[in-house]
């Protein structure tokens, strides 16, 4: 006779998961522009990739758009954590709207990385996903030569107008490893490009995949917790795929499937950078009631960065 299968016994949780710095301070400044102001507040493009903080902050007051012309004169306009182009940014200062940019400092870092550089004459090769939000705002710091690989065969079709002066930059919840054999095929044909002093990947991004990579091994199923918008929650799945562990990606618990878990002795659980913690508890919840006896947590770098509010939405000192 065949074996039984396997009854679920475990949760295991990845340390760190979850909401990072810049996301916790892009929903926080829109919050405080809602109580301050109060609603509506505009938002350029979802503040970040969760259809959960999205509905939530819509329920509290925020209009999401994608144009400028959706926003009315004298309005309050917040910009989404994943930047926008100078043309953007000109554009709603023309039209005298109260702005407030979410931009996460280290999305900022890399367009303040990129004027610097333009300035003294070089060109660039940016690794990301056409079409993102973040990779459309960095390009869109300056009119042109800026040049776009999402791969490596891209690489080699990439024409600069010089060699002399050549900079690469990366979209910051790229997979660390993509963006790694990405960047070593840039250096074989460029070999004297110029890389930012650190990688422009987030912390947060590199963090939550070391996590994934401990985490795969160690489990018969990877769940992730993200949107399907999400770059980092999108490359947290995949990479769980990659080092051969059967992983899916769900937006809300919901849309976990029972058939996923038999014959599962142990789940491995992690949420993107832009995924509340409310929505692992949930999913958490979910797979108990599909079997699950106990969850831990494993070891994990804590972090503790904090990104600094805006003027004009801080709280006065009590």
């Amino acid at each position: 006779m065949g074996q039984p299968p396997k009854a679920m016994q475990e949760v295991l949780l990845a340390e760190p998961r979850g909401f990072c710095a810049g996301v916790d301070r892009a929903i926080e400044i829109v919050e405080r522009a809602l109580a301050k102001f109060g609603a509506p507040i505009y938002v350029r493009h979802e503040i970040v990739h969760n259809t959960y903080v999205v509905n939530d902050l819509k329920a509290k007051g925020a209009i999401f758009i994608e144009e400028l012309d959706d926003v009315p004169p004298g309005a309050t306009l917040v910009f989404s954590a994943h930047g926008v182009s100078q043309a953007v940014q000109r554009e709603a200062q023309a039209r005298g709207f109260t702005i407030f940019d979410a931009t996460c400092p280290l999305v900022t870092k890399v367009h303040v990385e990129v004027a610097k550089l333009a300035k003294e004459g070089y060109e660039f090769i940016m690794i990301g996903h056409k079409g993102h939000p973040e990779v459309e705002g960095t390009m869109g710091q300056l009119d042109h030569g800026i040049h776009l690989v999402e791969d490596v065969a891209d690489v080699a079709r990439v024409q600069p107008a010089q060699t002399e002066k050549l900079a690469v930059v990366t979209q910051t919840t790229l997979s660390v490893d993509d963006a790694a054999e990405i960047t070593a095929a840039v250096r074989a044909r460029f070999p004297r490009i110029r890389e930012p002093k650190q990688q422009d990947i987030c912390y947060a991004t590199q963090n939550r995949q070391d996590a994934v990579k401990l985490l795969s091994s160690q489990v018969d199923l990877v769940i992730v917790v993200g949107s399907p918008t999400s770059s980092n929650s999108n490359r947290l799945r995949e990479l769980a795929a990659r080092l051969g562990t059967t992983a899916y990606m769900v937006d809300a618990a919901d849309e976990l499937r029972p058939e996923w878990f038999t014959g599962i002795a142990r789940v491995g659980l992690t949420a993107g950078a832009s995924a509340p913690e409310v929505l692992v508890q949930a999913v958490i919840a979910r797979i108990k009631a599909l079997g699950a006896v106990s969850v831990r947590s494993m070891d994990g770098i804590e972090e503790t960065v904090k990104f600094p509010l805006p003027k004009g939405l801080k709280t006065s000192a009590a």
